[in-house]
């Protein structure tokens, strides 16, 4: 199933706290730009291509439109090499283009995914246990996926009639002024104004729609992964709405730009189909000045060839409003990450290992409760401390602000002295390592899930980690060994072994600071117990932060907080 949600204090699915806020839309486009640099090369051949190939499709269409007109009238005024020169040439051109465009814009995806997980691995290390694995899927497949147009289908083809506007006007301009100015209104209004006015029309409902598939997928996922509880309670049909209500939302979201799709493709018809009109009427010299057949004919077979480009630049409007708000989606999920790279005055964790919330006043948006309003808590370094409260008060809240998967609204957290905001993320939690209740083993070995931890770790540290786990024996006597198979989640396991594994993992980071969030949830009482006293024994010397709801009475504690009405009163352990 997805990583359950955490308590009242966190954030809703797929949805950033106010702490970070959104992006806009030139933000997030500036932001993909930056990340494409190293593909500028490819993308400005590309780019060259598609104009070459667009100069020789205009020249080859209004020279055999003058080649038509003359042998008609007994004037051969283009050759056929000249013809022949220029198809072969729009052709290999054309060939080119395609080839070169999609190449650069898949290898800019790919740099584009790569940076997407790294921003979840660095920017989101506590973030990952607050947001739902189908609206991950969703940015990493639907939003980086539709974000290949914004290259392929907006940029060139805009360059395109960029450079067929002025030329169409000079063409018109050498016959007629006031046809060249109708001309040109009714090519401006095809190629920019209706594909801007449906990217602006559309730019909600995109988002919109976004959002509908990203929860549809959770809703799927949701009714795959709990699948047997479903049937355990007899809530196959309650589920089953809940997936139709969801599908039944993105497809009407899908028809309403679907509508605006065939309006705005219509209007854009009817600008290529009224220049074609106009260009006839000023041949037979109605309402315009009689212009030559022969220049009249290749002008119009040029505003033929022109007003072509309006309705792939109409679809590129409508996919505009897509393409803005899956850059969004995608670019937020940096979040804080983006934030510490942007800004460079940001400095190194400290040496000091001491905590220190400061009168933090704390919530997730604008229309939630306060979790925090005034709260104070100091943890001295390499104390062992509890955090206690029921479910919903908002302990793993208080992970998260350590992490910095979110920021107080005000207040101040220091590590070692220094306010954690003025940290470099990355530094930040490689003096803090994390153990949750929802800790996910991959369906790797042993060695790569231990690896995941610290990838430069020799195989004495992966078995000095174990042992002090308490696994060591186990995946000693395992055919493999370090090469044994976890399976999907760990499922090869137990699941007091997969806990253990995952502890191995934590402690091989080496960070002064463990934040244990309910790290023997699910376990029973017995596992739960052998569980924590490892931790007792393996965590000496460490800052140990154990957030959990109830002691079971096994803990080696300094201090005991209790979490109530947004403050922390501290109890003698």
């Amino acid at each position: 199933m997805n990583t359950p949600m955490p308590d009242h204090g966190t954030a809703p699915a797929a949805v950033l706290p106010t702490s970070s806020p959104h992006a806009t839309d030139r933000q997030a486009i500036l932001t993909l730009v930056g990340l494409w640099r190293a593909q500028a090369a490819r993308l400005a051949v590309g780019g060259v291509l598609a104009l070459l190939a667009l100069a020789c499709g205009l020249a080859l269409v209004r020279s055999s439109g003058l080649r038509l007109a003359g042998c008609i009238t007994g004037e051969i005024i283009v050759t056929t090499a000249f013809l022949q020169w220029v198809g072969a040439g729009r052709v290999a051109l054309r060939y080119a283009e395609r080839l070169g465009t999609h190449d650069a814009m898949f290898r800019a995806l790919s740099d584009l995914r790569v940076w997407f997980f790294r921003s979840l691995a660095n920017g989101a290390a506590a973030g990952l246990g607050f947001r739902r694995s189908g609206d991950m899927l969703s940015r990493l497949v639907s939003d980086i996926g539709a974000l290949d147009g914004l290259y392929l289908r907006l940029v060139v083809p805009l360059a395109c009639a960029c450079v067929t506007f002025p030329v169409l006007l000079a063409f018109a301009l050498q016959l007629d002024t006031g046809l060249a100015v109708v001309i040109g209104v009714l090519f401006a209004c095809g190629a920019f104004v209706i594909p801007w006015r449906i990217a602006r029309s559309g730019r909600s409902a995109a988002g919109q729609m976004a959002t509908q598939l990203a929860h549809l997928r959770v809703s799927v996922l949701d009714l795959i992964g709990g699948l047997r509880e479903i049937r355990a309670f007899g809530a196959e049909k309650r589920m089953l709405a809940s997936v139709r209500a969801s599908d039944a939302a993105l497809l009407q979201s899908q028809m309403t730009l679907a509508r605006r799709s065939a309006f705005a493709g219509a209007g854009a018809f009817l600008c290529g189909q009224a220049a074609i009109f106009v260009v006839l009427l000023a041949i037979a010299g109605i309402i315009f000045p009689a212009i030559p057949v022969l220049k009249g004919i290749g002008l119009l077979f040029l505003s033929v060839a022109a007003f072509e480009s309006v309705s792939t630049l109409t679809r590129a409007g409508l996919q505009a409003g897509t393409m803005a708000a899956a850059a969004v989606r995608v670019v937020d999920i940096a979040g804080d990450d983006r934030r510490g790279h942007a800004d460079n005055t940001l400095q190194a964790a400290p040496a000091g290992t001491e905590i220190r919330f400061s009168n933090v006043a704390f919530r997730w948006s604008d229309d939630r409760a306060w979790v925090f309003q005034d709260l104070n808590l100091d943890i001295p370094p390499g104390a062992r401390v509890a955090i206690l409260g029921p479910s919903g008060i908002g302990k793993s809240s208080l992970a998260a602000m350590l992490l910095r998967a979110a920021d107080p609204q005000a207040g101040t957290i220091t590590l070692g002295g220094e306010n954690i905001a003025h940290i470099r993320p990355d530094s930040l939690r490689a003096r803090m390592a994390w153990l949750s209740q929802a800790t996910h083993l991959f369906d790797d070995t042993i060695r790569a899930n231990l690896l995941l931890g610290r990838p430069d770790a020799a195989e004495a540290d992966l078995w000095q980690a174990l042992d002090d786990a308490a696994i060591g024996d186990v995946v000693r006597d395992l055919p493999e060994g370090l090469d044994t198979w976890l399976g999907e989640g760990g499922l090869r396991l137990s699941g007091g072994q997969g806990r253990r594994i995952a502890l191995a993992r934590t402690l091989l980071t080496q960070a002064p600071i463990l934040i244990l969030d309910e790290p023997a949830t699910g376990l029973d009482a017995q596992t739960e117990q052998e569980f924590l006293e490892t931790l007792n024994t393996v965590t000496t010397g460490r800052t140990v932060i154990l957030i959990t709801h109830r002691l079971t009475g096994v803990e080696k504690l300094d201090h005991v907080w209790w979490l109530a009405g947004g403050q922390a009163m501290m109890a003698n352990a």
